[in-house]
């Protein structure tokens, strides 16, 4: 390992700040080679230990930065879950836009010159849905690149004040002789009332009782101002409870038509509010689990929705007709050279993506060359962290 004092230009995707080591004090070889820093706000200078790795580590901040704060968590630094606690919210909106619009920029050749509009809510107890890792009767989450547990003793301040107690009673039951030893990572999933407990990482199967004994619920009933939906154990279910509505509400056009698609549907979050405004719609997803949620959901609220449990891609592949609206929530790889390819050739008069990642979003907007942005929407269903939401709007050339 080297220290080095270099100077952060920028914060970079990823959560990390970008640095370039100086020719003084650097060898020839070193010289202006890119590092990628850890809790550092741009324009601070700091020190740092590196290897051959783009990744250092943070010894101390020399000259910290004006808007620099205190962090309101204990672990940061030391968990990795959060990665700009040590930033004011309005400073991580404002910089969040800046990186979704380089993304875009240094992936898809996209320049985008229109305004970048911003949806937040607390920054703060916003998390409904958390995973954590024990070992060794403690519970919490993995440090940062690596397997070390980092034990959660008292409250996450992003999670919701339900998921904190949920977690506080898991603590509890780690000494328990019921709690299974083979366990090694349990999500939790709450709706600020019930509470569902998944193990999602073990050495064998989990008996039931487990779950019966954590008075955890097979399915949620998550209420919204547009409609409740059932989320079942292995169904997905969008994690910022402040913003669920206003997700929403950015994504589906305020103007119906005849058809409309929701690709990679999930429990029909976006599903049964088109279904207001569009006569016919069809949601495709590969999941069973959401897959009946889904169906279960629409019949609940007494809405039309058709189907279709398989691939997207293998769908599209299917489908000749076109329709007036498409909205594509993928995961985040994205949607891939064959959803693109398959929306190109269909080219529908209206497509929404609502992208979790802006490489990957920056990609295929670039493959949609049928397409012109309408608009695009920042979405930060993720506070303190790194993570941001994109609404990109498309209108056919």
């Amino acid at each position: 390992m080297s220290s080095h004092d270099v100077q952060i230009d920028k914060w970079v995707y990823g959560g990390e700040g970008l640095a370039r080591l100086a020719p003084q004090g650097a060898s020839k070889e070193e010289a202006g080679r890119v590092v990628l820093v850890p809790s550092v706000l741009p324009g601070e200078t700091a020190r740092i230990d590196f290897g051959k790795d783009v990744h250092a580590s943070l010894v101390e901040v020399l000259t910290p930065a004006p808007e620099r704060v205190a962090p309101p968590c204990p672990l940061f630094t030391i968990c990795g879950g959060c990665h700009y606690q040590h930033a004011p919210y309005e400073y991580q909106l404002a910089r969040k836009v800046e990186i979704l619009r380089e993304q875009l920029q240094r992936v898809g050749k996209i320049k985008f010159e229109g305004e970048i509009g911003v949806i937040s809510g607390p920054p703060l107890g916003y998390r409904n849905r958390a995973q954590f890792h024990v070992a060794e009767g403690k519970i919490g989450y993995l440090a940062a690149r690596s397997h070390e547990l980092v034990p959660v003793e008292g409250e996450c301040p992003v999670s919701s004040p339900r998921l904190n107690q949920a977690l506080a009673e898991m603590r509890g039951r780690l000494s328990d002789p019921r709690f299974p030893r083979f366990v090694q990572a349990v999500e939790i999933f709450t709706d600020e009332t019930d509470v569902q407990i998944n193990v999602i990482e073990t050495e064998r199967a989990v008996a039931r009782r487990f779950y019966e004994w954590c008075e955890s619920k097979q399915a949620i009933d998550y209420q919204t101002s547009f409609g409740t939906f059932r989320v079942s154990s292995k169904s997905f279910f969008q994690v910022n409870r402040f913003l669920v509505e206003k997700l929403v509400e950015a994504a589906i056009p305020e103007q119906g038509g005849e058809s409309a698609l929701d690709l990679y549907a999930g429990v029909g979050l976006f599903a049964l509010p088109m279904a207001r405004r569009f006569r016919s719609v069809t949601a495709v997803e590969t999941g069973s689990s959401a897959a009946h949620d889904l169906e279960f959901n629409a019949s609940r609220a007494e809405l039309t929705v058709k189907m279709e449990q398989a691939r997207v891609e293998d769908y599209l592949e299917r489908l000749q007709a076109t329709p007036d609206f498409v909205l594509a929530d993928p995961p985040r790889a994205g949607l891939g050279k064959d959803v693109v390819g398959h929306l190109q050739r269909l080219s529908p008069p209206r497509v929404t993506i609502v992208s979790c990642d802006p490489a990957t979003l920056a990609r295929d907007l670039a493959g949609l060359t049928s397409y012109q942005i309408e608009s695009l929407t920042m979405v930060d269903l993720f506070p303190q962290t790194y993570h941001l939401e994109t609404i990109a709007r498309l209108r056919r050339t």
